[in-house]
């Protein structure tokens, strides 16, 4: 777990810093220095609706990359590889924009129906997918390198450093919430461009129209990553679709706010697997599978550790931080808050089996798996929101990855005789118990800030404590004893 947990901890630090300035972003700047929630909302759609066509668009050749690149021995095979991973996006992109010219009206009257202020900026939607989806193919490339660090402080920092700065312009009236749109758009197109001249200093191939010698496989593998990543997407980003075609787009930014606190939970899941990935895909392709075993119970324990702390923290520090917000109707989100951060919670326990899936064989249940998950979370939002708003949503998707987690564990010690848990899975998720239910009662009476600060020094204290203290994890224990008990 050594260059694991030593990237995984500098990812960390990119993904707090990251979230850091998102924070500053989406409690504040977005809300008193954009000051309007329309406009808000309209950012969120956009992007979310991006990111479901971004798995469309770049043929699932990120993935493909990851699974294939450490399978070949010479050096032409992997440059076929790259020079195809950036071929093949185009085969779809190109055809996508044409039908997009020509259908432009029907589309943007389609997705703008209940929310007109859309329809002006449809086309930045297609854009958007693009440049995201170009810089996760870049991302790989350096990820098969292992230097996955960059590339997470360019995903995760630089944009919101673009945000906040175009925010602060708003404010200023140096650019009107139009131009702030657009602005959002040059930022992604600038962090691809960044990613791209990082991974051509990494490693430039020779380019070449020479396909890889299994072309035909890493075509099939990426046609099911392509459905597959699509569901995916579908099952994280469909929500923030959807609610602006049942309720006003305004209630897509105070559900996201909530959806942003609770996803603090999942940046150990962000930052480890960045490094995990290739290096399951590596185990997988030598048929390492002692090392798969070993790393997916070691991934699993890390994870719920430090996550659970972020569940505790987060969801005990919740109301105060809706008082520094101080906009009542973003308080709505409270229960958003917790619902989401509860399935963000079980899908760190799965560990790396995400990575399993799918750079094994068994990589079409992904796909399965996937269209499972997001016909499941459609349905669900359908109901739930309808009948209890953007509450209805955050419901949705817990039920969905409670069921399909389940069986995704299920699946992979069915087939492979492993899974996540040992003894130490209870022992944290009663310690986070606990703590959840002695704290939830304890309230300050000072400043919200001061409030946050004093309950978690108490909480993190205490489970730090009881973590080292029952040698849950000899890497968390390594950390702290090397950062924290000097």
């Amino acid at each position: 777990m050594g260059i694991v947990l030593n990237q995984s901890f500098k990812n960390t630090l990119f993904l707090i810093l990251g979230f850091a300035i998102g924070a500053l972003n989406t409690l504040y700047l977005y809300i008193h220095f954009l000051n309007d929630d329309d406009y808000y909302g309209l950012i969120i759609f956009l992007l979310s609706t991006a990111n479901i066509l971004l798995p469309l668009t770049v043929f699932g050749m990120q993935h493909a990359v990851v699974k294939y690149f450490s399978s070949y021995k010479d050096k032409q095979q992997k440059d076929n590889l790259l020079s195809w991973s950036l071929i093949l996006p185009m085969l779809i992109i190109i055809p996508l924009g044409f039908i997009g010219m020509y259908a432009y009206d029907f589309i943007a009257d389609w997705i703008s129906e209940e929310n007109k202020l859309i329809k002006k900026y449809t086309y930045l939607i297609f854009l958007c997918a693009i440049f995201m989806g170009y810089f996760e193919v870049f991302y790989a490339w350096t990820k098969v390198q292992m230097h996955s660090v960059f590339g997470n402080f360019v995903r995760e920092v630089f944009a919101r450093i673009c945000t906040a700065v175009l925010l602060v312009a708003v404010f200023f009236k140096w650019i009107t919430p139009e131009q702030f749109i657009y602005g959002i758009t040059i930022a992604y197109f600038l962090r691809m461009l960044i990613m791209m001249i990082y991974a051509f200093r990494l490693y430039l191939p020779e380019f070449t129209f020479h396909k890889p010698e299994n072309f035909k496989e890493i075509l099939r593998y990426s046609m099911y990553m392509i459905l597959a990543g699509s569901a995916a997407t579908l099952l994280l980003e469909i929500d923030k679709f959807m609610i602006p075609q049942m309720e006003q787009i305004a209630e897509v930014a105070y559900y996201s706010v909530g959806i942003y606190i609770a996803s603090v939970v999942a940046i150990p899941s962000r930052a480890m697997q960045q490094i995990t990935n290739p290096i399951t895909a590596e185990y997988l392709n030598t048929n390492n599978l002692k090392g798969v075993e070993d790393l997916y119970k070691q991934s699993s324990i890390n994870l719920l550790v430090v996550g659970g702390l972020l569940f505790l923290l987060i969801n005990l520090n919740v109301i105060d931080m809706y008082e520094i917000i101080n906009k009542p109707q973003y308080s709505v989100g409270v229960y958003i808050v917790l619902i989401i951060s509860i399935s963000e919670l079980y899908k760190l326990i799965l560990g790396i089996n995400g990575a399993i899936l799918t750079n094994s064989k068994y990589y079409k249940m992904f796909f399965y798996f996937s269209i499972g998950m997001a016909t499941c979370v459609i349905v669900l939002n359908r109901v739930l929101i309808y009948n209890m708003g953007i509450n209805g949503a955050a419901l949705a998707t817990l039920i969905t990855i409670l069921i399909f987690s389940t069986i995704k564990i299920w699946y992979i010690n069915s087939k492979m005789n492993m899974h996540p848990f040992t003894t130490k899975t209870v022992l944290v998720l009663c310690l986070i118990a606990i703590l959840f239910v002695a704290f939830y009662f304890i309230e300050f009476t000072f400043h919200p800030i001061v409030n946050i600060l004093l309950k978690s020094l108490l909480i993190t204290f205490i489970y730090l404590i009881v973590v080292v203290r029952l040698k849950i994890s000899d890497d968390i224990n390594e950390l702290v004893n090397k950062y924290l008990m000097r």
